[in-house]
């Protein structure tokens, strides 16, 4: 599930080298390209879209858009929705039947960050509705911060953690929850779903 037993067999050397402050690394290269790699290297099939804030977190969100469902909505003239209200209506009993489907199945979410507790904070909360994982520098795995908080974190919640090194080859040190899931519909996944689908929308033009 994890290259990281050996790395915890030396907590001692960990804690040793975290004794002093150690500068929070860069990334070692651009959101974008770490996430397209990233998608790749998980094995998301889908588009992966630009970097955009998802219930107020700065994610990268790998979808696929469903054609018949699209085509059903172009029939329609039902485009993308964003307004979080109206949406919200659209999962009441009575509407049953008489709202647009769902264009796009969201694969993952992703976040690239330099630290991995803004990573987690941007992933975890998408890791209830399916996929995501978190793109970190390879240098954080030396910090007794990474191994006593990190790790437990990322595996009670699922989420995948990939390391770019500097050359922007990722290697997978933590392998979360990768499959596909039936997301119950409810008024935030819905909203969420039609902020997605006015992106490919987007991405695609």
């Amino acid at each position: 599930m994890s290259s990281t037993p050996a790395r915890i067999a030396d907590t001692d050397d960990a804690r040793a080298l975290s004794a002093t402050a150690v500068p929070v690394p860069e990334l070692p290269g651009s959101v974008e390209e770490l996430a397209a790699s990233a998608a790749v290297r998980l094995g998301w099939h889908g588009v992966v879209l630009p970097e955009m804030v998802l219930m107020g977190r700065r994610v990268i969100v790998v979808a696929e858009l469903l054609a018949d469902a699209h085509a059903e909505r172009l029939c329609l003239g039902a485009g993308p929705e964003p307004d979080r209200t109206t949406v919200s209506t659209w999962v009441w009993p009575e509407m049953d039947g008489r709202v647009p489907p769902a264009a796009v199945r969201i694969v993952g979410v992703l976040a690239v960050a330099r630290h991995w507790r803004t990573a987690l904070a941007s992933a975890v909360p998408f890791a209830r509705f399916g996929n995501a994982a978190a793109v970190l520098p390879t240098s954080v795995v030396f910090t007794h911060d990474y191994l006593a908080n990190c790790l437990p974190r990322v595996r009670r919640y699922g989420v995948s953690v990939l390391l770019a090194d500097e050359e922007l080859q990722l290697s997978t040190d933590v392998a979360g929850r990768n499959e596909t899931v039936p997301v119950e519909d409810t008024a935030t996944t819905r909203w969420v779903n039609e902020l997605v689908y006015e992106q490919v929308l987007a991405t695609a033009s």
